[in-house]
């Protein structure tokens, strides 16, 4: 099923039939926030409104030309702008393959240099999104290049590869700030585990190194083991709950998000938004098996 769904997240006629049911789009809207930064800004302001931060992302990967990974930084630099005039708590999250990272490792960091020095100026943050294996090792060195000239940046670690241990080491020996994740995208056996167990496993292997390290750092889950696991070793070794921040999806498992919330605990919800939702709905679908069900159960009562 989630072979399935991530090669239908690239079929465009695929997409365009399944526009034309209300129930496909109203299910989108679920895990995203709109197709406007309008959209996304009031998902921020609810978020805020319950003592929840947030990290917006404008969708879209892999453009293929340098007018568009141009935009594609304008309109991110604009997220900052509307952010800083809207004073909500919101930093940005952004993927290379969006700011040309196919077209190019040095134009990449171009366009990518350009925001992170728009952000520091702000006094905001960017975190840039891990994207599939092929772009991991250029994704770090671009992360630890942007790191050396200013300390607003971060990066991303997907704990299903088994090459993030070491990622990780050689992250925290330069300061960066980690997101840590489970991995969202198909990847062979080769590189990552298949089993649950095994990520799992190494999902708090890597937990522990960060809430170690001192920095400021994002355990992305909604896995309720997982944070039971964090939580419990962050009161054993004394690190405060300013120390680090628990992050979880744009709606999913909103419910733990604002426990956590009230708690007492720093939440940061990942916000989504904009024209290209697409690829982004189907990942979360591949993910929720559910959620393909209940869409299809609602297209034979239609």
């Amino acid at each position: 099923m989630r072979a399935l769904l991530l090669f239908l997240s690239h079929q465009e006629g695929f997409k365009n039939f399944m526009l034309r049911f209300r129930i496909f789009r109203q299910t989108a809207w679920r895990f995203v926030a709109g197709e406007t930064l309008d959209d996304a800004v009031q998902a921020v302001r609810e978020a805020n409104a319950q003592g929840i931060r947030a990290s917006l992302d404008l969708l879209g990967e892999n453009t293929k030309s340098q007018d568009d990974a141009e935009k594609a930084g304008r309109e991110v630099t604009g997220i900052l702008d509307r952010i800083n005039t809207e004073k909500v708590d919101s930093n940005v999250s952004v993927k290379l393959t969006q700011l040309g990272l196919d077209l190019g490792t040095d134009y990449c960091y171009a366009n990518l240099i350009r925001i992170v020095r728009h952000a520091h100026e702000l006094k905001n943050f960017i975190r840039i999104d891990m994207e599939g294996s092929h772009y991991t090792e250029r994704t770090l060195d671009i992360v630890l290049r942007a790191r050396r000239e200013s300390e607003n940046v971060g990066a991303v670690i997907q704990a299903y590869l088994y090459r993030s241990e070491d990622d990780v080491r050689l992250l925290l020996e330069n300061a960066t700030r980690i997101r840590l994740c489970k991995g969202a995208y198909l990847e062979p056996e080769s590189l990552a585990f298949k089993k649950k167990s095994r990520t799992d496993e190494n999902f708090v292997r890597l937990m522990k190194m960060l809430l170690d390290s001192g920095l400021y750092n994002a355990i992305a889950t909604h896995d309720e083991a997982m944070i039971a696991a964090t939580r419990e070793y962050a009161d054993r070794k004394n690190v405060t709950k300013d120390k680090f921040e628990f992050q979880m999806l744009y709606g999913v498992r909103r419910d733990l998000q604002l426990l956590l919330a009230q708690e007492g605990y720093n939440v940061r919800v990942y916000i989504p938004f904009g024209l290209r939702w697409y690829p982004y709905f189907m990942r979360r679908l591949a993910e929720r098996p559910a959620n393909v069900f209940f869409i299809l159960r609602n297209l034979i009562k239609g």
